[in-house]
C-alpha cells in the first residue's frame, strides 16, 4: 500500500475512557450498593447507561472504533482475574453465592476475609488488585463481561474493539498466593492460561468482534530473555488460532525496547505503541525492526496521561514518518484516557486564557480525530484547528504565569549543604528520644481521620456562601477537639490533628501555592470508588504564607502529647498533580521543595517537634526502565532532604509511603534520611519489614498493622501477630506501630475499634519484650 492510500485509511480510536460519569454517578451508585440503598439491578442498569453515554460521546466526536471491556466496577485487573477464573480460595464461596458481592469482597475484604493486595499500576496513581496465583491455580474462562459489553456496543451500530489485559502482563503483575512457595513464578502458568484466553477470544469473535486488543504494558519495563520468550510463545500460540478476531497488541507508558521486534514478528495483525515524548525511541526501534509490513499500527501520539494540549504539527510529523512503516496507521492517545479528567469545558473557575492550554479526555478525543483527519485528508482540511493549536501553544509559552524570576533565582542558589541534616542519625535519634520521651513501640496514625459527611458538607457550604468563615472554622475546631480527645482516650503516643480542613493531601497545598491551578470537576480514579482531583502545575512555585501552622498549633494546645505536623512531600506533589511539561521535573521538584522547606521551618518555630512529610509517590514515579532510575532517584531524594534538612537535631522528621513495591527503592528510602518512615505492610504480611532488614536500614520504621483500604476491623491479636513478625526484622527500639495509611476514607466506628485494637496490640507486645 502506498503512503497516500495508507493515509486515506487512517482512523481515530482510543484504548479506554473515564468510567465514572460526568458527576461520578458510578461512585455514588456503587457506594449506595455497599450501604444497601441501591440494588444490583439498578447498579447494573446505571453502569450500562454510563457505557452507552461514553460510546456516544466518542462516536459523536468522530472516533471510528470504540473500546469495550475497559469499563469496571472497581478495577480492570480484578475483572481479568474473574475472566480467567483465578478466584482466591478464601473468596470462592462468596463469589459462588453472589458474583457481584464476591467481586467486591475480593476488592475490599470483609470482616472475615482479607481482600487482594493493592498496588500501583506501573508508574501511575491508579491502583490495581494484585492477582494471587499458585502451582495449583486452575484457570477457567468467564467471558460474560467482555461479551456483554461488546454486544451492547454492537447493538448501537458501533464499530467496537474489546480490550483485555494481555496474558503475559497479567501473570507478570501477579504474586504467589498465600501458601505457595516463596520462589513460585506465576509466569510458569502461561501454558495453562493461554487456552483460557483462546476461549475468551473465540467467544468475542462469535459475538461479532472483528478486532480484539491485548494490552502488554509490562514490556515497557526491563524484561529477561525468559520473559521475552514467554511473550513470543504467547502470541505465536494465540496468533495461530483460527477461530479468532484480528489481534492488536498494545503497550504504553514507555519505550517497548527488546519486546518490539518480538511483537513485530508475531503472527498478529497489529500493534499499538506509545509515540509521545517519553516513548520517542519506539519510532527508531520500529524502523530498525523493519516496520510492520502488512500490519496495522495504532499510533499513540496524544499524551493520555497529562492535560496539556497536543502539539498537533509535531504529532502530524510523527504520523507522517510512521506512514512508511506499516500497512495502516491509525491515531490514538498513548494509553487509556482513564488517567485524565473527563471534560475541561465544565471548569468555570479557570481563566479562559489558561483553559486554552488544557485538554481532558473529551478534548483529547477531539485532537485524535483532528489528527486522523489531517493524516487521511491532508493538513488543509484542519487548517483552522492547526492555527488555533499554534495560538494556544504560543499563549502558554509566553505567559508570565509560567515564570517567576525570584523563584528561579532561589532554586539556582541551592547548595549540597542545604539538603543535609546538621547531625548524623545516631546523634539525632538520641536527642529526639530525650526530647520526646516515647515508649518502645510508640503508636501513632498516618495523619488523616474520617472525613465525615458533615465535614464535607461544611466545606461545600463555605464554598457556596451558605456558611461564613467563622462558622466553618468553629466546625473545624470542634472536629480537631474530637480527634485529639479520641486519640488520648485510645492511648496513642504521637497524635495528629486529623486534617478536617483538607480536601485532599495534594490539592489542599496546591490551592495555597502560587503556580498551581485547582479544578472543580477534574476527577480521576485512584482506586475503586476513590476519585481525586489532581491540581494542575502550570507555573513556578512559591509559598506566600504558612499553610498548616495554625491548625497544628491549635491541636497542640489541646494535649500534652506530641502532635505531628503533616505535609505532603515534593515528589508526591508532582506525582499526584498534572505537571508542567515545559521544563525538567527535577527543576519543578526543587521549587516545590523550597516552598515546603519554608513550611517545615515555620512549624518547628511554632513548637512542633514531630513533622511528617509524606512521600507515597516516590516509588510510583520510579521510571519503568532501570537505566532511567538513578537520575530520577537522585533529584527525588534531594528534593525530600531539601524540604526537611533545615530543622534542629531534636526535631523528628517522619515520612510515609503506601501501596507500592518498596523493594525496588530501599536504598532511596535510606537516602531520604528521615528519622522515621511508616509504610504499608498489612496486606503484604510485613514484607517491607523484611526488605528493610535485608538492606540494613538503620533508622526507625512503622510497617502498618491495619489495612485502612478495607472496612474490616482487625482484632488486637491479629495486629499483635503482625507486630511480632515485624520484630523479627526490626528491633523494638526502632519499630513503630501504626495503620497502613490515613483514615480519611474510613467511618468513625471502625476507626475507633481498629485504633483501640492497635494500641492494645502494642501494649501486649511491649509486655512480651525482655526487660532492658
Amino acid at each position: 500500500m502506498t503512503a497516500k492510500s495508507a493515509a486515506a485509511a487512517a482512523r481515530a480510536t482510543v484504548y479506554g475512557y473515564p468510567r465514572q460519569g460526568q458527576d461520578r454517578e458510578l461512585k455514588k451508585a456503587i457506594e449506595g450498593y455497599w450501604k444497601g440503598r441501591v440494588g444490583a439491578p439498578e447498579l447494573r442498569s446505571l453502569a450500562a447507561d454510563l457505557r452507552a453515554t461514553n460510546w456516544r460521546q466518542l462516536t459523536d466526536a468522530g472516533i471510528d472504533e470504540v473500546p469495550t471491556g475497559d469499563f469496571s466496577y472497581y478495577d480492570h485487573v480484578l475483572d481479568t482475574t474473574v475472566m480467567v477464573g483465578a478466584i482466591p480460595a478464601r473468596h470462592r464461596a462468596a463469589v459462588a453465592a453472589d458474583a457481584l458481592d464476591g467481586y467486591f469482597a475480593m476488592a475490599r475484604g470483609t470482616q472475615e476475609v482479607a481482600p487482594l493486595e493493592m498496588t500501583k499500576w506501573f508508574d501511575t496513581n491508579y491502583h490495581y488488585l494484585v492477582p494471587e496465583l499458585g502451582p495449583d491455580t486452575v484457570f477457567t474462562a468467564d467471558s460474560d463481561k467482555q461479551v456483554t459489553e461488546l454486544r451492547e456496543a454492537l447493538a448501537q451500530g458501533l464499530t467496537a474493539r474489546p480490550v483485555l489485559v494481555g496474558p503475559v502482563t497479567y501473570l507478570l503483575l501477579a504474586k504467589p498466593a498465600p501458601g505457595a512457595p516463596a520462589d513460585f513464578e506465576p509466569l510458569t502458568l502461561l501454558d495453562r492460561l493461554l487456552p483460557v484466553y483462546a476461549e475468551v477470544i473465540a467467544d468475542l469473535r462469535a459475538a461479532g468482534a472483528e478486532w480484539a486488543q491485548l494490552d502488554e504494558p509490562a514490556f515497557a519495563q526491563d524484561r529477561t530473555p525468559a520473559e521475552l520468550n514467554a511473550l513470543e510463545r504467547a502470541y505465536r500460540g494465540l496468533g495461530a488460532l483460527t477461530d479468532r478476531p484480528k489481534l492488536l497488541v498494545a503497550s504504553y507508558f514507555d519505550r517497548l525496547g527488546d519486546a518490539l521486534p518480538v511483537l513485530a514478528k508475531a503472527p498478529v495483525e497489529g500493534l499499538a505503541l506509545d509515540f509521545t515524548e517519553a516513548s520517542a525511541a519506539n519510532l527508531d526501534a520500529l524502523a530498525a525492526a523493519g516496520g510492520l509490513p502488512g500490519k496495522r499500527l495504532v499510533a499513540g501520539v496524544v499524551n493520555g496521561r497529562n492535560i496539556w494540549i497536543n502539539d498537533l504539527s509535531k504529532s502530524l510529523s510523527t504520523l507522517g514518518t510512521l506512514l512508511g512503516l506499516a500497512d495502516q496507521v491509525d491515531v490514538s492517545a498513548s494509553c487509556s484516557l482513564l488517567h485524565v479528567p473527563l471534560d475541561a469545558t465544565v471548569e468555570r473557575d479557570i481563566d479562559p486564557q489558561i483553559l486554552r492550554w488544557l485538554a481532558f479526555a473529551r478534548q483529547k478525543t477531539a485532537e485524535i480525530v483532528t489528527l486522523a483527519r489531517g493524516l487521511a485528508q491532508g493538513t488543509d482540511t484542519i487548517a483552522g484547528e492547526l492555527a488555533a493549536n499554534r495560538a494556544g501553544l504560543a499563549s502558554r509559552a509566553g505567559s508570565p504565569i509560567t515564570r517567576d524570576p525570584v523563584v528561579r533565582a532561589r532554586a539556582e542558589a541551592v547548595t549540597d549543604a542545604d539538603a543535609r541534616r546538621s547531625q548524623p542519625y545516631p546523634e539525632r535519634a538520641a536527642a529526639q528520644r530525650a526530647h520526646l520521651g516515647l515508649p518502645l513501640l510508640p503508636t501513632t496514625t498516618i495523619g488523616s481521620f474520617p472525613q465525615t459527611g458533615e465535614i464535607r458538607a461544611a466545606r461545600a457550604d463555605l464554598r457556596a456562601g451558605r456558611l461564613d468563615t467563622a462558622g466553618y472554622e468553629e466546625r473545624i475546631r470542634a472536629e480537631i477537639q474530637e480527634v485529639i480527645s479520641l486519640q488520648e482516650k485510645t492511648g496513642l503516643d504521637v497524635l495528629v490533628h486529623g486534617e478536617p480542613e483538607r480536601n485532599d493531601m495534594v490539592q489542599y497545598f496546591a490551592e495555597q501555592l502560587t503556580g498551581y491551578l485547582a479544578t472543580r470537576h477534574g476527577w480521576v480514579q485512584s482506586y475503586g470508588t476513590r476519585y481525586v482531583r489532581p491540581p494542575i502545575l502550570a507555573g513556578d512555585i512559591s509559598r506566600p504564607e504558612p499553610m498548616t501552622v495554625r491548625w497544628t498549633s491549635y491541636a497542640r494546645s489541646l494535649t500534652e502529647k506530641p502532635v505531628k505536623g503533616m505535609l505532603t512531600g515534593p515528589v508526591t506533589m508532582l506525582a499526584w498533580s498534572f505537571v508542567r511539561d515545559d521544563q525538567p521535573l527535577a527543576d519543578t521538584a526543587r521549587q516545590v521543595a523550597l516552598a515546603l522547606r519554608d513550611e517545615v521551618g515555620d512549624l518547628e518555630a511554632a513548637g512542633t517537634s514531630v513533622i511528617q512529610v509524606d512521600e507515597p509517590a516516590l516509588r510510583e514515579t520510579l521510571p519503568l526502565r532501570a537505566s532511567d532510575r538513578p537520575a530520577y532517584l537522585a533529584w527525588a531524594t534531594e528534593a525530600f532532604r531539601l524540604t526537611t534538612s533545615g530543622v534542629r537535631p531534636d526535631t523528628q522528621i517522619h515520612t510515609h509511603m503506601c501501596y507500592a513495591e518498596f523493594g525496588d527503592i530501599v536504598q532511596a528510602i535510606d537516602d531520604l534520611d528521615a528519622d522515621v518512615i511508616s509504610l504499608e505492610a498489612a496486606r503484604s504480611h510485613m514484607q517491607v519489614a523484611r526488605e528493610l532488614a535485608a538492606h540494613g536500614y538503620p533508622r526507625e520504621a512503622g510497617p502498618g498493622v491495619y489495612d485502612i483500604h478495607s472496612p474490616r476491623v482487625p482484632g488486637a491479636e491479629e495486629a499483635a501477630a503482625l507486630l511480632r513478625t515485624g520484630l523479627k526484622a526490626i528491633p523494638a527500639e526502632r519499630l513503630w506501630v501504626n495503620p497502613d495509611c490515613g483514615l480519611k476514607t474510613r467511618a468513625w466506628p471502625e476507626t475507633r475499634a481498629s485504633l483501640e485494637n492497635l494500641v492494645a496490640a502494642a501494649r501486649t507486645v511491649r509486655a512480651e519484650l525482655p526487660a532492658s
